[in-house]
């Protein structure tokens, strides 16, 4: 009887020992005698000792910091970039059977993916194109990865580091790039303002003692301040118009 309640005992404790709890955010990967079985869903799981084992896989999305990188652009432009890259696993099995450690074999190829794309464009294309460029280190990656049972989902360029010569140069473009604005803006209302002066003269011109009208008041507005000193320019026709009844009158 003592034997029968020992056995009973030892079952009850390897019965209990081989209940799994998996949670709804992981999945299990069974293993009988090493070999793959089947993958295990949330909740209760018995797995016997000795005969399987099993190994739960997260399946929430992932965000991997990507470190600073160093990359030579297309134009010979050295620069250090880092990334964060967000992936989750859609295939369990393949996840654990195909690659060591998926891991770390996904932040390597993020790595080397980085390097190579930011090889082939130029630094204006990496400072202006980025979602572009993020776009397609995240093809390329999920490519790689789907053997392994991986979904890359997004990737996104954190900051490009540039050297300080490079943002010195970058600021002198900056620079010359507003002075060329400036210029042209300042033409452009040299030539409005000749084009309105030329409309007031063609104005003026058509209607007699306008533009003694127009002296008249502009002497008007700056009489009003006593610190002024006016110069009053005559035109020569006045002169002569005074100049000759001078002379009748003699």
């Amino acid at each position: 009887m003592e034997f029968i309640i020992v056995i009973a005992i030892i079952i009850g404790i390897i019965v209990l020992c081989s209940i799994k709890q998996i949670n709804e955010y992981e999945r299990g990967i069974l293993f009988v005698f090493g070999k793959f079985k089947k993958i295990l869903n949330p909740g209760w799981t018995i797995v016997l000792p000795i005969i399987q084992s099993y190994q739960k896989v997260d399946i929430r999305t992932k965000a991997v910091d990507v470190p600073e990188q160093e990359a030579i652009t297309k134009d010979n432009v050295s620069i250090r970039i880092n990334a964060v890259i967000y992936y989750k696993i859609f295939d369990a099995g393949k996840a654990i059977c195909e690659v060591e450690n998926f891991y770390y074999a996904v932040g390597q190829l993020a790595q080397t993916t980085m390097r190579n794309i930011v090889g082939s464009v130029t630094l204006d294309e990496l400072l202006t194109e980025r979602e572009k460029i993020s776009s397609e280190i995240c093809k390329v990656i999920d490519k790689a990865t789907d053997p392994w049972g991986i979904k890359v989902e997004n990737v996104e360029l954190k900051d490009v580091a540039l050297p300080m010569e490079m943002k010195r140069v970058i600021a002198k473009v900056a620079e010359a790039e507003r002075e060329k604005e400036a210029v042209i803006t300042k033409s452009r209302g040299e030539v409005e303002a000749a084009e309105n002066l030329k409309q007031a003269a063609a104005l003026m011109s058509s209607a007699p003692g306008a533009l003694h009208l127009r002296t008249l008041s502009t002497l008007n507005d700056i009489s009003s301040d006593q610190s002024n000193t006016i110069i009053f320019a005559v035109p020569i026709e006045v002169l002569n118009a005074i100049e000759g009844l001078g002379k009748k009158g003699k």
